[in-house]
């Protein structure tokens, strides 16, 4: 498996059973020479096949495919919708390709789990031309990872019901889940919509937005920036790391407190929202970096959902921490009606399925 982000190339092997044979974390895929891959890749061992994490698949990829000359160039046409990230999957799909030509690639996309939208959930309220013509809608992330979330947590339950996946990590979002299928989304058009994140907004009036560039002269890019790498739990608490902000909220301090505060608001109120698409809640899922490691904000964000019938056991909650999660963790109180679990985040697991399945 490769997932390639804005600061690493990870990489994976997995054999028959889905263990892990071999993993290796390098650098920037565009910092990294032939000669660096090549060896990490020969120290895996060998490999029938390469899942590749690609972010966007726009409207026409719903589902994993293998990659050819006309895919690869779809793909890259893709790129204003998710710049951050289409170009670094690209690369580092073309540099695994340029060294294992005979492998099949495929790609496996975060937005085709979302591609079940209903179309009011996916439908903007804009101008038929934006919509129809810029195909200006809500697509939706982190698919990979609510997709799995989902299909554990229906393995713990018995059933797939109605599910929250919450995904928290330096990006979030929320996916409502019905029988195995996405009715609704927090994230949209692009990532920056939706919960607070580590450095996104979130969000925002795009009047705010509008009013910063028209009558205050700011440049679209400088807003841009801003509103992706300055936002968040950085502005708002001077750091990124949710373990930083919930220990410093801890010890009192105001911006802190605030910045927590103001995570959960929202966090709290996306999940009724997901729970009103569904019509009703079977369990609420946790799974990410922050939704596998910070306890705290797992039971601030359900002490305001017990009208949901959702309630916490505060012992089995606080253990549930890293290694006690794999592959996951039920932190329900007894006489709770909303199970609520906490599963590890595996979207390799998630992208080999999706290989398999291709390839067969």
């Amino acid at each position: 498996m490769v997932n390639a982000g804005s600061s690493s190339l990870k990489l994976r092997l997995l054999g028959d059973d889905d263990d892990v044979l071999g993993t290796e974390d390098l650098g920037p895929v565009d910092g990294l020479g032939d000669g660096e891959l090549g060896g990490a890749l020969d120290g895996l061992g060998r490999f029938d096949a390469v899942g590749h994490r690609i972010v966007h698949g726009g409207e026409r990829f719903r589902e994993p495919v293998v990659v050819d000359d006309d895919v690869r160039a779809e793909l890259e046409t893709l790129t204003a919708l998710a710049p951050l990230h289409q170009l670094k999957s690209l690369a580092a799909l073309d540099a695994v390709t340029g060294l294992a030509p005979g492998v099949p690639a495929v790609a496996c996309f975060d937005t085709a789990f979302h591609a079940t939208l209903p179309p009011a959930a996916a439908t903007y309220a804009v101008p038929a031309e934006w919509r129809d013509g810029l195909h200006v809608r809500r697509y939706g992330f982190h698919g990979l990872s609510h997709a799995y979330a989902a299909r554990r947590a229906a393995a713990v339950l018995g059933h797939a019901g109605r599910l929250v996946t919450c995904h928290l990590g330096a990006g979030a979002s929320l996916a409502a889940v019905h029988d195995g299928r996405c009715v609704d989304t927090t994230m949209g058009f692009t990532p920056l919509e939706g919960l607070v994140m580590a450095t996104r907004s979130g969000t925002v009036d795009p009047g705010a937005v509008l009013w910063l560039i028209t009558h205050h002269g700011l440049e679209p890019q400088a807003v841009a920036d801003a509103l992706e790498h300055r936002s968040g739990l950085l502005a708002l608490a001077g750091t990124a790391d949710m373990a930083t902000v919930v220990g410093a909220g801890q010890r009192g301090e105001p911006a802190a407190a605030l910045a927590l505060d103001i995570y959960v608001h929202r966090l709290r109120a996306a999940i009724a929202a997901m729970v009103a698409g569904l019509g009703g809640l079977d369990a609420l899922v946790f799974t990410g970096g922050v939704g596998e490691n910070a306890p705290v904000v797992r039971a601030a964000a359900v002490a305001g959902l017990g009208f949901l019938g959702a309630t916490l056991d505060d012992r089995r909650n606080d253990e549930a921490i890293g290694a006690a999660v794999a592959p996951e963790a039920d932190v329900t109180a007894d006489g709770s009606t909303v199970r609520t679990l906490v599963v590890a985040a595996r979207e390799d697991l998630e992208i080999a399925r999706g290989v398999r399945a291709r390839l067969r």
